[in-house]
């Protein structure tokens, strides 16, 4: 039989896939990708006699029926998510159909938004002396998050967030990270619809998040950086010239 793998295609820009999800997507006789997340310009480089699918209105049977399908007479199986399949990847339910049919699947990692919405902004989630901690999270929505994992709760730990698929209510997630102890004069980056061409990232902060968001109609696609370490102007000690570690002996 042939093979699935569920690669991580980046944010969008075809140039922010791996190497392997890219040999993959050019090897693969059916390449499924979801198109409502995943520009075309990442798999503009499947073979011509590919057989290539938007999954967007599939069901979850109808792509495990087309997967198999392919898989059946022997063919790779390029199964193309947004992002990194880790994170809100939906591949679970994929996988346990795949497993229940003893069809082998891999999976193959992917830039997240969050990191490359980081870097659209020379934005740091850690700082040396300062916050060593990310939370990646989401504000509940249709998809519910534990009590324990609600916004107001994780912000009492005064630590780098990545939010993630709440663009719907950037009031809530102001109201519930302030009222969680977050000082309302955090740093904080707003990136829209990151790696692709109109991608546009703006800085404010907590106590603006809301605003800034409506301002520039920030309505999907959208992630939320909380960054508390951001303007602090400290160094971290591994090229300081008195740091002594296993490849260098420091300076007196």
């Amino acid at each position: 039989m042939g093979k699935v793998y569920f690669i991580g295609a980046g944010p969008g820009d075809p140039e922010l896939i791996t190497v392997k999800g890219q040999r993959i997507i050019r090897e693969a006789g059916l390449v499924l990708y979801a198109g409502s997340l995943v520009p075309e310009s990442v798999i503009a480089e499947a073979s011509p006699s590919a057989r290539i699918e938007n999954s967007a209105a599939m069901s979850l049977e109808e792509t495990n029926s087309l997967m198999t399908l392919h898989v059946l007479k022997g063919e790779t199986v390029a199964r193309v998510h947004t992002g990194d399949p880790s994170l809100y990847g939906a591949i679970q339910e994929q996988a346990r159909l795949l497993k229940q049919s003893s069809i082998e699947y891999e999976i193959i990692p992917g830039v997240t938004s969050a990191c490359a919405a980081a870097a659209a902004s020379n934005a740091s989630f850690t700082v040396p002396n300062g916050t060593q901690t990310l939370i990646i999270t989401r504000m509940e929505g249709r998809t519910p998050v534990p009590q324990s994992e609600n916004l107001e709760k994780l912000a009492a730990h005064g630590s780098a967030m990545a939010i993630y698929l709440s663009a719907g209510n950037p009031e809530r997630i102001q109201e519930e990270l302030i009222k969680g102890g977050m000082s309302a004069k955090t740093p904080v980056i707003i990136g829209y619809r990151i790696g692709w061409p109109e991608e546009k990232s703006v800085e404010t902060t907590l106590s603006k998040l809301a605003a800034t968001a409506e301002e520039n109609g920030f309505k999907r696609q959208t992630i939320f950086l909380i960054l508390p370490g951001k303007n602090a102007e400290t160094e971290s000690l591994l090229y300081d010239s008195g740091f002594s570690h296993m490849f260098r002996k420091g300076e007196v």
